[in-house]
């Protein structure tokens, strides 16, 4: 973390304006996608960037009618597989029982899907029953003022970003995810850096997080900046855009803010 303050890539904000001679004024916001609704702020200065662009971009078009339909389809396992196929019968008995304890259904009702979604359902149950999202404040936010919303990505890109690890990994971490408390104290790890509005330190948790997995943090991270990074002068070309993504995105050397920077373009932190 000092090292990335050295080179002062990323100050403590989650909100940045991006300009540049060849495009129209943006701003770029660090989400988390889930996080309890005690520690939820829609802070002022969102929304004074939001009301002052004329078009939103989401990681994925949230709003698309289709995008559900198109989730659940990705989260599936392929060519009639099962999970059963990978895991061992302790692996199963003991994700059963857990399943069956907490969410009053047993393991084969999720057996067609990938241990993705099932830590999607950890996840949520670990935050508690008061939940909030960014993500879908912001398609509400769109629809109220009547601002276009689109994704940077599309399902089919992002799911294939967590189909990088093999299945059997997946479910490895998924039992992890329940026996251990680490999961949990790690999650509030990052809820307390996100309030810090660190960056650069939520950059170093996603490293910590996936226990410096190269080939991981290459498709989580690296190479979905790089394509945003990409994106974005061209999407902001004719028009002012808020561009909402996860906060792990943003900071490090090789962030989406960074790499903004080597193109040439200014940006800035907003503090209020």
């Amino acid at each position: 973390m000092a090292f990335y303050a050295q080179f002062g890539i990323a100050q403590n904000s989650l909100l940045y304006k991006v300009e540049g001679t060849d495009i129209q004024p943006s701003y770029l916001f660090g989400t988390i996608h889930l996080m309890p609704q005690k520690d939820f702020v829609m802070q002022p200065k969102v929304k004074k960037a939001f009301k002052r662009c004329d078009e939103v971009y989401l990681e994925l078009d949230m709003d698309d009618p289709n995008m559900l339909k198109e989730m659940m389809g990705a989260m599936n396992l392929k060519n009639g597989k099962t999970l059963d196929a990978y895991m061992d019968d302790d692996e199963y008995s003991f994700l059963d029982a857990y399943f069956t304890a907490n969410f009053n259904m047993s393991l084969a009702n999720f057996k067609t899907f990938k241990p993705f979604y099932l830590s999607s359902m950890l996840l949520t149950k670990m935050i508690g029953d008061q939940v909030a999202s960014y993500e879908m404040t912001f398609v509400q936010m769109a629809k109220t003022e009547s601002k276009e919303l689109k994704g940077l990505e599309t399902v089919a890109e992002q799911i294939a970003v967590f189909d990088t690890q093999p299945l059997d990994e997946q479910i490895d971490d998924l039992i992890k995810m329940i026996k251990e408390e680490s999961s949990l104290d790690l999650f509030n790890t990052l809820i307390e850096l996100y309030k810090k509005e660190n960056v650069d330190a939520l950059y170093t948790y996603m490293d910590d997080y996936f226990n410096n997995d190269e080939v991981m943090i290459n498709a989580l991270l690296l190479q979905r900046n790089k394509n945003w990074a990409d994106k974005i002068p061209q999407l902001s070309k004719e028009t002012s855009v808020f561009y909402a993504v996860g906060a792990g995105h943003l900071g490090g050397r090789k962030g989406v803010l960074q790499l903004l920077k080597d193109k040439g373009y200014i940006v800035t932190p907003i503090f209020e």
